[in-house]
This record gives C-alpha cells, structure tokens and sequence, in this order.
C-alpha cells in the first residue's frame, strides 16, 4: 500500500498490483522510498480524465533510466483497467520510456487499456482526486495553483529490483 499526501488537499491511499505490474510497482516504490516524489506536483490536470504528477516546475528531476512499460500493445498482458482511482504509468509515444511521472484516473478511460501500465487501485481518497481534478487549469491543462506531493508513503511493501532498460530521453 502506498499513500500520497498532497499538501493542503490530504491523502489518496493505493493498494499496488503487483501481479500485473511489478517492474511499475517496484520503479513507484524505490523512488518514492527514496524521496524522490516530495515536492513534486501535479503538473498536468483534465477534469473527468486524469490527474498527473511526478514532475515538478521548480523542482525538475530527470532519472538516467526508463523501465519497460507492462501492457498489451507492450507484450504484457495487464488486466487491470483505467477505471476512476486507477494509478498509471505516463510515458511519451515510445513505449519504454516511463520513469517517475503517474496518473490517477478521474474518469473511467478505456481507450487507455492496453496502452499504459495500470499498476494500483485507490482505496481511499476520491475526495481528494476531485479536489484536485476540479482546479482551474490553462490551455495546456497545468493548473494555476499546482498541487504539492508533500511525500508517497510506503507501507509493508516488498524491496525489488527495478528492471531499468536504457538511459531515458
């Protein structure tokens, strides 16, 4: 279980699935062990889509590797849907090159099964992601007020080798 504890907004707790991703849970969770989320913001907001985070304005930090993304299109076979609360790996249009940024799904959006590494499901906190997902955001859809990561807790996780494939571009 991890939680994500957004300054002024509270709390949005996930139970991760490792057995669709694993490589996406362990990634998630060395980084967030190791600091690497506090501070961040959700840089990237769609009322009835998605949240995004992991990145940061003032605070941008790039990883030197990218891990293989778990999902259909990739050779994986990920059962777990972009449901509303589903936690998600964001990448760009190559398919191995997710590193530290994630989505929550606001909204159901299945035209995103099979083509993003789902790897958690909110159990508790959707008055937070509606919090958030309900800021005013500019054309770009970055809110005018970002959202501040105070930290990701991990609770009784395992420790597991990240598979990193190749420097990240």
């Amino acid at each position: 279980m991890i939680k994500i504890n957004v300054k002024d907004y509270g709390t949005m707790t996930f139970e991760l699935d490792w057995n669709n991703a694993p490589n996406s849970c362990a990634n998630f969770v060395e980084l967030a062990r190791n600091g690497f989320y506090e501070g961040l913001i959700f840089h990237r907001i769609i009322k009835g889509f998605m949240i995004q985070g992991g990145w940061g304005l003032y605070k941008k930090r790039e990883l030197d590797y990218s891990i293989k993304g778990e999902f259909r299109s990739n050779g994986v076979d990920n059962k777990l849907l972009h449901d509303r609360g589903v936690l998600s790996m964001a990448r760009t249009m190559v398919k191995d090159s997710a590193t530290s940024q994630f989505f929550v799904m606001h909204q159901k959006a299945p035209h995103l099964d099979g083509e993003y590494a789902a790897f958690g499901k909110m159990l508790e906190g959707f008055d937070v992601l509606d919090k958030i997902a309900g800021l005013r955001t500019d054309g770009r859809d970055f809110p005018y007020n970002p959202p501040v990561i105070e930290s990701v807790e991990v609770i009784d996780e395992p420790v597991v080798e990240v598979q990193k494939i190749r420097p990240a571009k």
